[in-house]
């Protein structure tokens, strides 16, 4: 356990942000922006875990109809389209510019996750009911969709950490910054579930989409909508990853699906 690479990776920057060398102002800088991103960041998976369980029925949005269904549009092409952004060549050379002075190229990470959270808590926290309920589980359905539900969001969590928890959480920008080390990005991730398929964290999240145990019509459009990204929108991310790690990625993209795992043959050959 003690020499995996998810695990050493995470625990060098933890011993370094836990022995910071002197620079007050650094300090302050990193803690507030690390604690304010990891704070937005609970709070947001919290409403998106609330809100999906009672299929968006519940939010705090009061757009009147009929300009309620624009605006929960435009809150979910939102996410998708800033999220992407900030991954090209163009958003990343911004996003390091979001925090000013000497640290916002090291803080991009954080920033990154800050920002995406706070689209996130936007999207749960702002949608506007239509106040249609299709479907509600009930019973033993109610007991097995809602063990689905969770299930789902474990293999998320799982999948997040297979992939880099530091870089994932945002904890590597301001951590970094801490302990005045330059960041370091995970290798490329085949471990754990990324042994089975290439795009995990995108599958699980498509998962809780469909697991809720409460159907309404904002629920079916939200799913059709971030299903569609979570499966057209990992292609960039592959793109990025062959010009990255070159013969590496494509030795791995032709052993390992893309979204659903191979089914195990019968044939010894």
């Amino acid at each position: 356990m003690w020499d995996d690479p998810r695990v050493t990776g995470l625990l060098r920057l933890i011993r370094a942000a836990a022995r910071p060398p002197a620079g007050a102002g650094r300090i302050a800088l990193a803690l507030v922006l690390g604690l304010t991103t990891h704070l937005v960041f609970a709070l947001a998976v919290l409403a998106m875990i609330v809100a999906m369980f009672f299929g968006l029925s519940e939010s705090f949005g009061q757009v009147p109809q009929p300009y309620a269904w624009a605006a929960n549009i435009a809150l979910i092409a939102q996410f998708p389209l800033a999220h992407s952004l900030f991954l090209t060549a163009k958003g990343s050379r911004l996003l390091a510019r979001l925090v000013p002075g000497p640290h916002g190229a090291t803080l991009a990470t954080t920033t990154y996750a800050l920002i995406a959270s706070l689209q996130l808590l936007a999207l749960f926290a702002l949608w506007t009911p239509s106040g249609i309920v299709w479907w509600r589980a009930e019973g033993v359905a109610f007991v097995l969709v809602c063990a689905a539900y969770g299930a789902s969001w474990l293999i998320l969590l799982k999948a997040s950490f297979d992939a880099g928890a530091e870089v994932q959480s945002g904890a590597l920008g301001w951590m970094s910054l801490m302990g005045r080390i330059a960041p370091r990005f995970p290798d490329m991730p085949t471990r754990g579930l990324f042994r089975l398929i290439r795009q995990p964290i995108y599958v699980a999240f498509a998962l809780t989409l469909w697991t809720v145990p409460v159907w309404t019509p904002d629920q079916l459009l939200l799913a059709i909508s971030y299903t569609a990204y979570c499966l057209l929108a990992p292609r960039l991310k592959e793109r990025r990853f062959a010009a990255r790690y070159g013969d590496r990625f494509a030795q791995y993209r032709a052993r390992t699906p893309y979204a659903l795992p191979r089914i195990p043959s019968n044939d010894p050959k």
